[in-house]
């Protein structure tokens, strides 16, 4: 009884909009909202999992999911998500279990450390999973990571092209140029910026062997021998780069490496250098990272905020020199990849299993609403060693998007008439 109360009341207390049905396995049902859209029906399947729920919210509200115990039979649940963040824009106040809160923040500073080997097995964990799996909602170039959408009626594709040429403008790229990628996913932008920007030699590191053979394979399938690719740690990783890159990969480091990650970016960079960071973080206080997505998606990630990375910044020898915050555009990715998978989920179950497809589509849907109704963005942070690298004002940017924009074209152009006369011989 206690249980149900307290669920009750959190359900009435966190529901204000749209229109909410939740039943308990013994028959009762709390109605809360205020009726309209979006309308969704949920219950539990066990007295256990109420009990659960209410101990560790954070946690079980994913599990659960997950096992099948707290079943969605109408709407989704990213709408479930929605009707009980929207109002509150994700107060972790509203939940029960504060100390259990006090308590993880307090485990996240002692244990939060990403050494060697168990970074290794970090990112082992979500990336080197069967590669079909990414194929089902990613762009055909794998790009796992926010886009930039320049317009509201943009395909996913052109906003993660819009992307790539946006972080390529940031880091200055002249013909020639060498270029460290820390983190280079499947490789997709090392390549853009040989093929497009005419940096010379680029070097992606990465920790995923899955995406080490795909992005090595790419570069052999586009005869680009400047473009390499290792399995390598960035903190093993020597010689000195005009430009330094890294997308998508900071939300792994862990705070108690981001001396070394910042110490090591200065030692990899040359004196007149620009390095852009590229990355998840919060604009509120330093904080726990969900446990559910610590434990099941991205164990040892960790969501910084611009007073956890400043100060080590500071003391690295590397100048701030830009900061952009990329807000709702992630949000935008993540429906768009949470559509792609959801439309293609039996497949995706042939490959894995049903748990893994619920557990996926927990994680797209956590995820996009964690961008839409808390405080999360993504952080795209300029460096250099010396104040005279980067341009004055930020018209450069635009221009440099421009040019990018013209040598796409022509790049597009010319596989189009290699295209007609491969299918000329062919005839």
């Amino acid at each position: 009884m206690i249980v149900e109360r307290i669920l009750g009341r959190l359900v009435e207390a966190l529901v204000v909009e749209g229109h909410l049905e939740f039943e308990l396995p013994g028959g009762r049902r709390f109605v809360a909202g205020d009726g309209g859209a979006p309308r969704v029906r949920a219950r539990l399947t066990d007295r256990a999992a109420g009990r659960e729920l209410v101990l560790d919210p954070e946690l079980k509200f994913g599990e659960l999911f997950m096992d099948g115990r707290l079943v969605v039979e109408e709407g989704t649940v990213y709408d479930l998500l929605a009707l009980l963040l929207q109002a509150h824009r994700g107060d972790r106040g509203k939940l029960p279990g504060r100390a259990l809160t006090r308590i993880r923040r307090l485990l996240r500073r002692l244990t939060a450390r990403n050494p060697l080997e168990r970074s290794r097995r970090n990112v082992a964990h979500h990336y080197d999973i069967d590669g079909r799996v990414y194929d089902l909602f990613l762009d055909a170039d794998r790009q796992y990571s926010c886009a930039y959408y320049e317009r509201p009626d943009a395909t996913l594709e052109e906003a993660q092209l819009a992307k790539k040429r946006h972080v390529t403008a940031k880091l200055l790229v002249e013909p020639g140029h060498s270029v460290l990628d820390i983190g280079c996913g499947w490789g997709g932008l090392a390549l853009y910026l040989a093929e497009i920007a005419g940096a010379g030699a680029v070097r992606g590191v990465t920790l995923s062997e899955e995406q080490l053979a795909v992005a090595r394979g790419r570069a052999a399938d586009a005869g680009l021998d400047r473009v390499t690719f290792a399995l390598e740690d960035y903190r093993r990783t020597e010689g000195r780069y005009d430009r330094i890159v890294s997308v998508g990969m900071f939300e792994h480091v862990g705070p108690a490496h981001y001396e070394e990650y910042f110490a090591a970016a200065a030692r990899l960079l040359a004196d007149d250098g620009v390095m852009l960071l590229h990355t998840i973080g919060r604009t509120g206080e330093p904080d726990f990272t969900n446990p559910w997505m610590t434990r099941y998606i991205f164990p040892g990630g960790h969501l910084p905020t611009l007073s956890e990375m400043l100060p080590v910044i500071e003391r690295s020898g590397l100048a701030v020199t830009d900061v952009e915050v990329l807000r709702l555009h992630y949000a935008e990715t993540l429906r768009e990849w949470r559509n792609r998978f959801m439309a293609r989920r039996e497949e995706a179950k042939a490959l894995m299993d049903e748990r893994f497809c619920r557990m996926w589509e927990c994680y797209l849907a956590m995820s996009e609403a964690a961008f839409r109704f808390e405080d999360v963005v993504v952080f795209q942070i300029q460096l250099a060693k010396r104040n005279d690298v980067v341009p004055l004002t930020r018209d450069h940017v635009g221009e440099r998007e421009a040019r990018l924009r013209a040598a796409e074209a022509a790049r597009q152009a010319a596989n189009d008439r290699s295209a007609s006369r491969r299918g000329l011989a062919a005839e």
